[in-house]
């Protein structure tokens, strides 16, 4: 936990996780519920990149083998994370939407135990421990604001405070998995295209709908996004990818009704280029 003055709120930093964002909690979670058997015939994961990586380390760190699915255009720098922990990266898809296909050709093929990035229980449990910390850490907090791409970490974190902290969703304006998927009443397919790819889901997951369909949300714009992007890396000297700009975006744009908010930074895997591209739009 950090406290910015100049931002005026404190911001829970995910991006200093092993592996760069808050994914290793749920992934290492699940990894740990595995049976033997399901151990032996290890496990598959999708991801463009920050539960990619969880994945993989978690099966790393228990000596099992993962094998990930990724699509054509995710962060090549994400790629070569994945394979560096030690998994084998499958880049049959030409995107998130038919990657979802593939995963379930390939665990039919393999079948493997799936670790999902955000629609399990024990994924989902995993990433709630930020939420436990937070109360430890800010009990005088009005307000827990929160990335959304598919819905696991939020989902996560309402879980495990129980209604006990004020937890507030945030979308950008072009990944709207969660607002999309209210509106339907089910998870519903997207196009998602913001620069925050960490939360270009193709769809919300059921659980995250149910769990949250009473929180508030904010949408905030790619702009808000990468004006928070510049203001964490000048002021606060944080190192984060787009998605983990996301909550600071929508309190520095005043969307926030809250006086002593945690802003979740929850991850800072991001590539050279798109962080200077960003930088250098002032």
């Amino acid at each position: 936990m950090q406290s910015s003055r100049t931002i005026g709120a404190r911001l829970k930093c995910e991006l200093f996780q092993r592996t760069g964002s808050f994914k290793s909690r749920g992934a290492l979670n699940k990894m740990s519920s595995l049976t033997e058997e399901e151990r032996r015939r290890g496990v598959i994961a999708i991801s463009a990149g920050n539960h990619a990586q969880a994945a993989a380390f978690a099966a790393a760190e228990e000596g099992v083998d993962a094998l990930v699915v990724m699509w054509q255009g995710a962060s090549e720098q994400k790629i070569t994370a994945t394979r560096g922990y030690g998994a084998t990266v499958d880049l049959e898809a030409t995107g998130p939407g038919d990657a979802f296909d593939r995963l379930h050709d390939l665990i039919e093929q393999t079948g493997r135990t799936l670790v999902h990035p955000f629609d399990d229980p024990l994924v989902i449990a995993g990433a709630g421990t930020v939420g436990l910390e937070i109360e430890e850490d800010a009990p005088d907090a009005d307000a827990i604001v929160v990335p959304v791409g598919g819905g696991g970490l939020i989902s996560g974190i309402q879980t495990a405070l129980a209604g006990r902290m004020r937890v507030i969703a945030v979308e950008p304006e072009t990944s709207t998995a969660l607002k999309t998927g209210r509106e339907q009443g089910k998870p519903t397919p997207v196009t998602p295209t913001s620069i925050a790819d960490g939360l270009n889901a193709p769809f919300a997951g059921g659980l995250a709908l149910e769990i949250t369909r009473d929180l508030e949300l904010v949408l905030v714009t790619e702009e808000e996004i990468e004006h928070a992007f510049r203001f964490l890396y000048q002021r606060a000297k944080l190192a984060v990818e787009p998605a983990g700009a996301v909550a600071t975006a929508a309190w520095l744009a005043g969307k926030i009704d809250a006086q002593n908010p945690v802003l979740m930074v929850s991850g800072g895997n991001v590539a050279t280029q798109t962080a200077a591209a960003i930088l250098a739009r002032q």
